[in-house]
């Protein structure tokens, strides 16, 4: 009987310990995870403020933008810098342009990465490292040194005021964009492309109807990289595009504001309206995009 309770009193004491082993250890860990969560909110909010408080100008009076305190909330609500700043210049026309441009080199360079990061990746070729390598080396051209040799190039085919000088280059594939699909096209295990070619499919079925349909997280990547970089290019459209009814929404955006010196409000609200894609669009393929940045890194 003694035996027993002294076993009993003994396994209560070690669990006693364990737990509080664990507690001691599991502190830090608590505090750690703290300190992460507080400075991820911290920096939130740090990034936010300027977001809220170019939509909140939006619905401001102009009498209200330079208020002392400031009105975060606007009071009251007004839809007339919207009315100001979609009557001042042609927003639509700028807005079609944009979304034609995007459009068009999303495809382009879906499409010509997906090419190109199929044959390093599946093929084999003589020479295919080193023109990887090749391929990787022009990423260190800096695109200053680029600007005037494409720009004659350009004006020798007459694309200049057309959208193809900002277009055609998006077929032509991006060095990082085929490195990363190269990189995700290496996971997919090769077995596949041997069942494929044992049932007499080529290397375009191979490529169209296996590697593509299994790559979507990482093409999501690509497309949504490639219309975040037209949509908020102003550059190139500010190089090639002279005509009005051509400009982009960052062309459109600058006219707004030699527009409204004074009066921020319409600038305010066209700044908002031009937010409003990048957000809708990251809100519904942030799955394929996280998955995306998460295994285009990973060789298998």
């Amino acid at each position: 009987m003694k035996q027993e309770t002294t076993r009993e009193m003994s396994h209560t004491t070690v669990k006693t310990g364990v737990r509080r082993h664990l507690k001691r250890r599991n502190l830090p860990n608590s505090l750690y995870f703290a300190y992460v969560y507080l400075m991820m909110i911290l920096g939130a909010a740090f990034i936010f403020i300027p977001f809220w408080w170019a939509l909140s100008s939006a619905f401001k009076l102009p009498q209200n933008l330079y208020l002392d305190p400031p009105q975060w909330i606007p009071n009251p609500w007004t839809l007339q810098n919207f009315r100001d700043g979609l009557a001042a210049a042609p927003f639509f026309t700028f807005a079609k342009n944009t979304f034609i441009i995007c459009f068009w080199s999303v495809i382009g360079e879906v499409l010509s990465c997906s090419m190109a990061a199929f044959a390093f990746a599946r093929l084999r070729f003589p020479g295919r490292n080193v023109l990887f390598l090749v391929l990787l080396a022009t990423m260190m051209l800096p695109g200053v040194v680029k600007l005037i040799p494409t720009f004659l190039i350009f004006y020798e085919l007459g694309w200049v005021n057309s959208f193809l000088p900002i277009i055609v280059p998006h077929f032509l594939a991006t060095p990082i964009y085929v490195f990363l699909l190269r990189q995700f096209f290496a996971t997919i295990p090769l077995e596949l492309d041997e069942a494929a070619r044992v049932d007499g499919a080529s290397f375009y079925h191979i490529y169209w109807h296996i590697v593509l349909p299994l790559s979507r997280p990482a093409l999501a990547v690509i497309g949504i990289f490639t219309f975040m970089a037209e949509y908020e290019n102003f550059f190139g459209p500010l190089i090639y595009l002279n005509s009005t009814d051509k400009f982009t929404l960052a062309l459109g955006l600058n006219l707004f504001k030699g527009m409204f010196r004074v009066d921020f409000g319409p600038l305010m609200a066209i700044s908002a309206l031009m937010m409003l894609p990048p957000i809708v669009l990251f809100a519904i393929a942030q799955r394929y995009f996280v998955q995306g940045i998460g295994v285009s890194g990973v060789k298998g």
